[in-house]
């Protein structure tokens, strides 16, 4: 009496025993093949697996995850992504030889038996008997295409593959009835046709279409007889017979194949013997999957595309349903990125900022009126080696970017200025605005409980002791005068920014809700990103509407013979401000580059306007900028905030200090300049803003104009979260000063050292 083996598994007799009770099922279901229904009625009588009837539609052609192509707005190709690569072609589209050379290696008798073959169950028994052991099976293609199609259902699933394959009578009864259906339904070529576009043949390439291009770079339709035979010969075995990774195997394999055809006459000996003697002939491409492979340096947008799919719920309620559409793919989506954009942003960065350095530099072109996201780009590569990275900088955390975003610096002033003027404050307010001064006592907030500075420890200063009020709206914003801007957030309140800024869609990096905190809402100690710096800018542009950004037009899905159209996000626009609060903003911006802090970026040619910021410790620098019909954001700095850019190299060249106007602004201009070339960027809406008459030296008012050093640590704190949190030390909110809502990693200093509390903390650069 046979043995188990040694670990408790079946013996080689076992095993040949139990192929046989499945063959001999086998045999009896080919009892009922020639009236199906017969033999369907008495597999469901036993109860062994479900009804006929409940078999899915869908096994007629199986919606076949594919290929799916990235596009660009002029339907140029950005990238190819897919779970599987496949493109599903015709039969008239594969090669005579492929389909012969299939059948021949597989189930020669394909076109001469039903779904199960009893003469290849017989021929499987007796091999498998004389073995002692299962060294032949019996299933025929169109069995073999049933198991595929449970596979492919499957998807990345390994607990469903695992189902889909393991060696039980309950599946092997289940795939019998399949394939019943399936001969009745589909009928034999289409099963080849179906079979050809499933099955695996190794090297990421599913279907014999992406098998083609892979091994012999050229469609199916092309294959030659011994080119046919080695793709054939790869399905039994994908690993084994790899010709990439053992050519002699495959070699061996690809012959065995010619052999079989010319002994099913499908060839004759001599054209099998001139095939033979031929080498493989491989001529392989690389699998061009991911957007890592994005032309155009378009790798973040790409990824950027891929997470709006599949956290948007009009792609799907959740996150699987949105993931299944995904992965199964046959998608073409046109997005909106411009190449001549995408160009002109990559080159200006590269030109500035290198790869290698310390540092480094991201930027988001967006178009106002439309929100459409037209360039976005980084000076460290897409990848995972060194000086490259997987963090797309311009974005949030939850659509692949950084954790928290980056400070803005004083590029957050222009949304207190707008929240001020909506407000009834008019373009030419003045305030004394001295060198240094203390935050004001309290400021009021949405809750209606005041934010208190306990003990008058937080302080502010201003970058330079030159700057010394007092000044109007329009200088203050040349110069960037921090002490201005928080006497302005005294007077307005803190609740007309956060609407202000909730308007403009401006969220820290995080996700969360800029924090209604002094500093935060007049030095930009808060983390955001460029997409959104960009398209809130864009909301000045376009004279107060602000649209949320989109990235994707359109979208087609072709599966199964069927294709359609699928529902896209569509920008939001909404009134952030009037009209004239825009003008007035614009006017505003447009002197920071024609006098003042931003006039190394300004555009020569054409109506623009924008707001430098540099954050403290100079570890973040930022340009964000804009014409009538382009805005953009540039941000320099270190991911991790640990470098303090002074005295730095960037882009070959040295910099005693770094700010807003001086590397963010020449990438900001070259950018611009590549990406208008040839376009109309339109004109501002002009308005006056009334000039403000200073005060002669020996009128001023000494103690308003305050005292002390001028200190490179007055900014906004260590890594942006301070200024304002290391500046504020001691404020409350009718009680205790709350918590930052921004939270950093522990090697990051949140306030500035502690030395708000000095006067070193609560300034902020230009």
């Amino acid at each position: 009496m046979p043995k188990k083996r040694s670990g408790g598994g079946l013996s080689p007799t076992q095993q040949a025993a139990k192929f046989l009770g499945v063959s001999v099922l086998a045999g009896a279901v080919m009892a009922g093949i020639a009236v199906p229904a017969v033999g369907a009625l008495g597999l469901a009588a036993k109860g062994s697996v479900e009804g006929f009837d409940e078999i899915p539609a869908n096994l007629k052609r199986p919606p076949l995850s594919q290929r799916t192509t990235i596009l660009d707005n002029q339907g140029g190709r950005i990238a190819t992504v897919y779970s599987r690569d496949r493109t599903v072609v015709d039969l008239k589209d594969i090669s005579p030889y492929m389909q012969k050379a299939i059948v021949a290696i597989e189930d020669s008798r394909f076109y001469k038996h039903g779904a199960v073959d009893l003469k290849g169950v017989l021929r499987a028994l007796n091999k498998n008997a004389q073995s002692g052991g299962v060294s032949e099976g019996a299933s025929t293609l169109t069995q073999q295409y049933v198991k595929n199609v449970f596979v492919e259902e499957a998807g990345d699933d390994a607990t469903k593959i695992a189902q889909a394959t393991q060696q039980t009578l309950g599946r092997k009864i289940k795939e019998l009835k399949y394939a019943i259906q399936v001969e009745e339904e589909l009928g034999k070529k289409k099963i080849l046709e179906n079979y050809l576009n499933i099955t695996f043949f190794g090297q990421q390439a599913y279907g014999v279409e992406a098998a083609s291009q892979r091994y012999f770079s050229k469609s199916a339709k092309d294959l030659k007889l011994e080119e046919a035979a080695l793709l054939a010969g790869i399905v039994q075995s994908p690993s084994r017979y790899d010709p990439v990774n053992d050519e002699a195997e495959a070699t061996k394999r690809r012959n065995t194949v010619l052999q079989r055809m010319a002994a099913v006459k499908d060839i004759s000996q001599a054209e099998a013997e001139a095939a033979m003697a031929k080498p493989l002939g491989l001529k392989v491409s690389k699998p061009d999957n991911g957007c890592i492979t994005a032309v155009k340096d378009a790798s973040f947008f790409c990824d950027y595309v891929r997470e709006v799919f599949l956290t948007d719920p009009v792609f799907g309620k959740t996150k699987e349903a949105r993931a299944k559409v995904w992965n199964r793919g046959g998608l073409t989506i046109r997005t909106t990125l411009d190449p001549q954009s995408q160009d002109s942003v990559q080159a200006s960065i590269k030109a500035h900022v290198y790869k290698k350095d310390k540092v480094a530099a991201a930027s988001t072109l967006v178009e106002p009126g439309s929100g459409k996201i037209l360039a976005m780009g980084q000076s460290k590569p897409y990848g995972y080696g060194k000086n490259e990275t997987e963090y797309n900088y311009s974005v949030d955390a939850k659509m692949g970017g950084s954790n928290f975003g980056f400070p803005t610096g004083s590029t957050f002033k222009p949304f207190l200025a707008a929240a001020a003027l909506e407000e009834g404050k008019p373009a030419n307010q003045v305030y004394p605005a001295p060198f240094e001064m203390p935050y004001p006592a309290s400021v009021q907030t949405c809750s209606g409980k005041p934010w208190v500075n306990q003990g008058g420890k937080a302080k502010v200063e201003n970058e330079d002791e030159s700057e010394v009020g007092p000044y109007g709206l329009q200088e203050a914003m040349a110069k960037s005068v921090n002490t201005y801007f928080v006497q302005m957030l005294e007077d307005t309140g803190m609740c007309p920014v956060v609407k202000m800024t909730d308007k403009l869609g401006v969220v820290q990096g995080n996700g969360t809700k800029v924090p209604e905190v002094p500093a935060s809402l007049t030095l930009g100690s808060t983390g955001l990103s460029p997409l959104t710096m960009a398209s809130a800018y864009a909301a000045f542009a376009n004279r107060g509407t602000y649209c949320t950004p989109v990235a994707i037009e359109s979208i087609s899905q072709q599966l199964g013979g069927e294709k359609k159209s699928l529902k896209v996000p569509k920008s939001t626009c909404s009134r952030a401000m009037s009209e004239s609060t825009a003008d007035m903003i614009n006017a505003l911006l447009s002197g920071v580059i024609d006098s003042g802090t931003g006039q190394q970026a300004g555009l020569t040619d054409r109506d623009n306007a924008g707001k430098t910021g540099t954050t403290d410790f100079r570890k973040n620098a930022w340009f964000v900028g804009y014409t009538p019909k382009l805005s953009g954001a540039v941000w320099v700095g270190s991911a991790t905030q640990k470098v303090e850019m002074v005295n730095i190299r960037i882009g070959g060249q040295m910099h005693d200090k770094v700010f807003g106007g001086a590397v963010p602004g020449p990438i900001w201009k070259d950018a611009m300049a590549g990406a208008l070339a040839g376009r109309d960027s339109g004109t501002f809406n002009n308005v006056r803003i009334p000039e403000v008459e200073r005060p002669r030296e020996e009128d001023r008012d000494d103690e308003d104009n305050g005292n002390g050093d001028n200190n490179d640590n007055g900014g906004n704190g260590d890594n942006g979260n301070g200024g304002g949190n290391g500046g504020n030390d001691g404020g409350t909110v009718g009680g205790p000063f709350p918590d930052p809502t921004i939270s950093f990693p522990e090697e990051w200093t949140i306030g500035g050292n502690g030395n708000g509390g000095n006067g070193n903390g609560g300034g902020n650069f230009p």
